[in-house]
């Protein structure tokens, strides 16, 4: 008789379940964020996985609609998943909450947009969009750009960016920054012209122009045709290399944005986020990816949940890892020391906002502030 071994057979994986705009108004960041998930997954199954478990990103596409982001947030919930990280864009995020947040499962959404409710399920990723305006407008400020012209999507991305530009403009950092326009735009609307016209006519020194992905053309577009010549700010939602390369030739002069250290090159960075920062960069150059919004937020939500998991084993439920997380003072992420307990459901606060610029003739983004939009240390 001849024996034959037989292979052991692996683990089966640990699924991971995100909905992300994979295709619609959010695509550019959505399909970042899937890649970047895909990327967590090669980067901790090669080290042993969770415990030794492997892990899986299963990821569906709710076509940044929200309608579509419920059903599948349903489908979730119906067979009792413990984790949902998404969606991309904040529309979405509220639906999914709205399901979610009172009990569970745990839900990572992955737009800094959205507000979750202290003491929910729901957790949001990276800064928040007040502290994103307040470095923004800090940072405008700084430069002298105090007549500041505003346009915003009518969506739940744009209600909740003017909400906070206001905000923002009520703190120390907006004293003496006077609004001069105040627009608002359909993300379906093809031509911002007379939007555009009225904030030409209100003379402003810099424009804030929120939108996020698809949409942030049209008003690029509405800025070059009205011949406006003036430094544009914008969502971090629009970091992501295809975006840039889509609006090139309607790129304007000078376009800010608020980003996370990893995508702030030239700035400062503190000796305690540099650990993370650099293992996340490094991971990228070994794939040979460059860094980008969609792959920092995947990259940190993944690894705030795996921490979780690894410490409370995986058959952790949404209760414990929510509990878990919740009391984290110090855990090292890509963007900074997340301190859940101290800023619920966040994190991070405007001391990990950095304000970067485009640059063309780099194709990359670069630093033009310091943490919390301070002036660049030279």
């Amino acid at each position: 008789m001849v024996l034959c071994s037989v292979p052991a057979r692996s683990a089966e994986p640990y699924t991971i379940n995100a909905i992300l705009s994979l295709t619609g108004s959010g695509a550019f960041l959505g399909q970042d964020q899937a890649a970047g998930y895909t990327l967590v997954e090669q980067v901790v199954n090669s080290s042993g996985g969770i415990n030794g478990t492997p892990i899986h990103f299963s990821i569906t596409d709710d076509q940044s609609s929200p309608q579509v982001a419920a059903q599948l947030a349903s489908q979730l919930i119906a067979q009792h998943v413990q984790v949902i990280l998404g969606s991309t864009l904040v529309a979405p995020c509220r639906v999914i909450a709205a399901l979610v947040e009172d009990n569970g499962p745990f839900n990572y959404c992955l737009s800094n947009g959205f507000q979750p409710k202290t003491g929910s399920y729901v957790f949001s990723i990276n800064f928040s969009t007040i502290d994103s305006v307040g470095a923004m407008i800090r940072y405008f400020k700084g430069r002298g750009w105090t007549r500041l012209a505003y346009i915003v999507s009518t969506d739940a991305t744009g209600q909740d960016a003017e909400t906070n530009i206001n905000a923002a403009l009520s703190t120390a950092a907006g004293t003496g920054v006077q609004v001069v326009a105040r627009e608002h735009f359909n993300v379906t609307d093809i031509n911002v012209a007379a939007q555009m016209s009225r904030i030409k006519a209100a003379d402003p020194n810099v424009i804030i122009t929120w939108a996020t992905g698809s949409p942030l053309g049209t008003l690029l577009r509405g800025v070059r045709d009205a011949g406006i010549d003036l430094p544009l700010g914008t969502s971090a939602g629009n970091l992501t290399y295809a975006e840039m390369k889509q609006f090139d030739s309607i790129m304007p002069p000078e376009l800010y944005f608020s980003a996370p250290g990893p995508m702030a090159d030239g700035a400062h960075i503190d000796k305690h986020v540099a650990p993370a920062m650099t293992a996340f960069k490094g991971a990228l150059t070994k794939a040979g990816i460059v860094a980008q919004q969609g792959y920092v937020f995947a990259w940190d939500s993944a690894f705030a949940i795996i921490g979780a998991l690894k410490k409370l084993g995986l058959g952790a439920s949404a209760a414990q890892i929510r509990a878990y997380l919740a009391s984290q003072h110090a855990l090292p992420g890509a963007s900074g020391i997340y301190d859940f307990a101290d800023h619920p459901q966040r994190g991070l606060t405007i001391s990990s906002v950095y304000v970067v610029r485009w640059d063309k003739g780099r194709n990359t983004w670069v630093a033009a502030s310091e943490p919390g939009g301070g002036p660049l240390a030279r």
